[in-house]
């Protein structure tokens, strides 16, 4: 039986697109001591508030209703004008009316970067996470994937309260304890918790996934993948389908906090003006699931270099930053003038770099960008780092020999993505990328060539490095509160996938999302050990043990800021936070 009910739910609603344009999705908090004694439920005294103040709703008013709330904060979810949100917020016993916001979805090597090994250190002392549920509030799971299997776990804690079963399209086990639905199609009805978008598959294996031998992608980054904390027990809440609207989000934290897991992973965030915290629903939700004991683990959000981006920035939850692993992936850009660019690259086939071709200058944001007769049979060069694959495509298609994108905002300094590409291409950091700038502006015939080993190197490089798409504080939403708390790795992460035509079911991510989830695993193995530890206790033990020196020794860089060669500026507190995770 799949697990997708709506959490008290008056009754099933319409889909968003058959209420009135002019309305919105709104969060009313109330006071559930405030009941008139004439409604014998809150279901009913909900209704009654629509009914009264909605006359679109006079006889339909509950349908209209798409969630209610019981744990984490008592109200509803609901379509109404602004005029009619402004007349519930003068009903006896409505605390606050919020409009709806979206939020959007922000390892073989990276456990063993953190010191987790098998033998020594926190694995073993912490039983691996054995029998710690983590939550996660997501795109849901592939629950099938190897990186979810349960051997070698025991029974679920009797007291866990989610009890799971079977209909054919989910299955779980004593791995994967839970998995429900919050997010709604256009047909009105739930979705599954099946993950069709691959987003919250990677953040759980990347937390709590099971060993896997001989785990890659594309031959690249091969080895035993594992979770941070592999015997921890998953429960995944699905509130994401094209974004993640405040309304599901509410709803699935308030299942997880009513089912008691034992951590809270909501690895998502909100891009534009900050709301006071007082109106952000979602922190709201988090602080109640924070007092009931849960430690809630978010990611501080990919908008970095620039100040005051950072998100998620609530005193009560754990913010987490990204920061790079000495894992690459190199690849080589062969300039015409003898000097030799090393970027990144999951193109899977060799290159010796032999022939050289023109370099062509591109915006590659449009199909006319791309075309025949301006690409053909160069490497083309894409000024900013925006849609690489899709570029690519296009590239392929026009005949093109090779691509390469370049970060120009210094968003990637010294920590890039390395990306799968259709065709010949490589990811240039942005002081290599300065370098092509500067012999493309030197002759009128620039060319080069492409050297691709397919090989991953390990131990070499410098790290950690603070990514610099790692957004910054310091905070826009609460003075004096340092945000990021803490950071950990996130760039070029291999996890779990569903399962992709070719039949690979692991990819490389980066971002903030994925540094949350390896904050998430550690919490966890914390809690195995510290069970009546409150979560500000876990989240003191995190931050007031952090590395602030990297494998060399050094300080902790800030790859959002000037780094030539290795040698740039120390992260401040407000990039860096406390410091790398750890365990």
């Amino acid at each position: 039986m799949v697990m997708t009910h709506s959490p008290r739910a008056a009754t099933m609603p319409k889909p968003k697109n058959t209420i009135a344009s002019s309305s919105h999705t709104y969060i009313v908090q109330a006071n559930h001591l405030a009941k008139p004694p004439q409604f014998d439920t809150l279901d009913r005294w909900y209704a009654s508030m629509v009914m009264t103040h909605s006359p679109r709703a006079a006889t339909n008013s509950s349908s209209r209703i798409m969630y209610t709330y019981d744990t984490v904060m008592h109200g509803f979810a609901v379509g109404l004008t602004r005029d009619e949100a402004r007349a519930l917020t003068r009903i006896h016993g409505v605390l606050a009316v919020h409009q709806e916001r979206v939020s959007l979805t922000q390892t073989t090597w990276s456990p063993t970067f953190l010191g987790l090994g098998p033998a020594s250190g926190a694995w073993p002392q912490s039983g691996f996470g054995d029998g710690v549920i983590i939550g996660f509030v997501d795109s849901g799971i592939s629950p099938a994937h190897p990186s979810f299997n349960d051997a070698g776990l025991g029974p679920v804690r009797p007291s866990w309260r989610r009890k799971c079963a079977t209909d054919g399209t989910i299955s779980c086990n004593r791995k994967v304890v839970g998995a429900a639905s919050f997010v709604y199609g256009a047909d009105g009805r739930l979705l599954s918790p099946v993950d069709t978008d691959g987003h919250g598959t990677h953040v759980a294996s990347t937390a709590a996934g099971s060993d896997v031998p001989g785990a890659s992608f594309e031959g690249f980054a091969k080895g035993m993948t594992t979770g941070v904390a592999p015997k921890a027990r998953v429960a995944v809440n699905r509130a994401c389908d094209v974004g993640c609207p405040d309304s599901a989000l509410v709803a699935a934290i308030d299942a997880a906090t009513r089912d008691a897991v034992d951590v809270l992973c909501v690895a998502l965030g909100k891009e534009g003006t900050a709301r006071p915290l007082h109106d952000d629903v979602v922190a709201i939700a988090l602080f109640r699931a924070e007092l009931r004991g849960i430690v809630v683990v978010v990611p501080g959000g990919n908008s970095g270099p620039r100040p005051s981006t950072v998100s998620n920035v609530a005193p009560w939850v754990t913010t987490v930053g990204a920061a790079t692993v000495d894992r690459v992936f190199p690849a080589k850009l062969n300039l015409g003038n003898g000097l030799v660019l090393i970027g990144q690259s999951l193109y899977s086939v060799r290159a010796d770099g032999r022939r050289s071709v023109a370099l062509v200058k591109s915006n590659c944001s449009e199909p006319e960008d791309l075309t025949p007769d301006k690409v053909m049979g160069g490497i083309v060069v894409c000024r900013e780092l925006s849609g690489e694959l899709v570029a690519a495509a296009r590239a392929s298609r026009a005949g093109a020999a090779g691509l390469v994108a370049v970060d120009g905002l210094e968003r990637f300094a010294s920590a890039v993505p390395s990306l799968p590409f259709s065709l010949p291409g490589v990811v240039l950091a942005y002081t290599e990328a300065k370098m092509l700038e500067a012999y493309m502006a030197s002759t009128a015939y620039p060319t080069a060539s492409l050297t691709f080993a397919c090989d991953t190197a390990t131990g070499d490089s410098r790290a950690p490095i603070v990514a610099g798409f790692s957004s910054r504080g310091p905070a826009q939403e609460v003075e004096g509160i340092v945000k990021p708390d803490l950071v950990a790795p996130a760039v070029n992460i291999l996890a779990a996938w569903p399962a992709l035509p070719d039949g690979k079911d692991f990819k490389t991510m980066s971002g903030t999302s994925v540094a949350s989830a390896h904050v998430a695993g550690v919490a966890a193995l914390i809690k195995h050990q510290h069970a009546d530890w409150t979560p500000a206790m876990v989240r003191s033990a995190m931050m007031t043990s952090t590395r602030t020196t990297d494998n060399d020794s050094n300080d902790i860089l800030d790859s959002g800021v000037d780094v030539s060669q290795g040698n740039g500026t120390a992260a401040t507190p407000l990039v860096a936070g406390a410091g790398l995770v750890n365990p």
